[in-house]
């Protein structure tokens, strides 16, 4: 038997890491919800710099993800399996919700498209969404070494 050296004991103590629910259900993310979660890492960074307690905001922002979510939710109803109707649903619904309010805060603020004007803020968002990212790719190679 060949005597180990240092990569294979850390694989081999990768195979013994057993992932708490949260860790493991970012292991098991596909490219596209890596994607939403991006998306969502931006719209709080906007929300946090940009906050406005006015409620005509949240409220239109509610009303257009009722209109649109119902919309959505109908446009998908058959294609829904049971186990992702919550998640899916909350989407649905959550998507308007969040571009509505995304657009209500950063009208008059310089934005370019979706990018804000100040350099820090974009930093911070795009810092953001790269560690998420990083992450979730050291996570699943973590996993892919514990499967091997």
């Amino acid at each position: 038997m060949a005597a180990r050296g240092p990569t294979d004991q850390l694989d081999h103590l990768f195979l013994m890491i057993r992932l708490p629910p949260p860790l493991r259900y970012l292991s098991n993310l596909a490219p596209g919800k890596v994607a939403l979660w991006c998306y969502l890492i931006w719209y709080l960074v906007t929300v946090i710099r940009h906050f406005d307690a006015s409620p005509g905001i949240w409220l239109s922002s509610l009303g257009i993800s009722a209109i649109v979510g119902i919309a959505l939710l109908l446009s998908v109803q058959s294609k829904i399996r049971p186990r992702q109707r919550s998640w899916q649903t909350f989407r649905l619904f959550a998507m308007p919700f969040c571009v509505s309010s995304f657009s209500a805060l950063i009208k008059g603020q310089g934005y370019f498209l979706v990018l804000p004007s100040r350099p820090i803020e974009l930093f911070i968002s795009l810092a953001l969404c790269a560690a998420f990212v990083l992450i979730v790719y050291a996570l699943k190679k973590t996993q892919r070494g514990a499967r091997a």
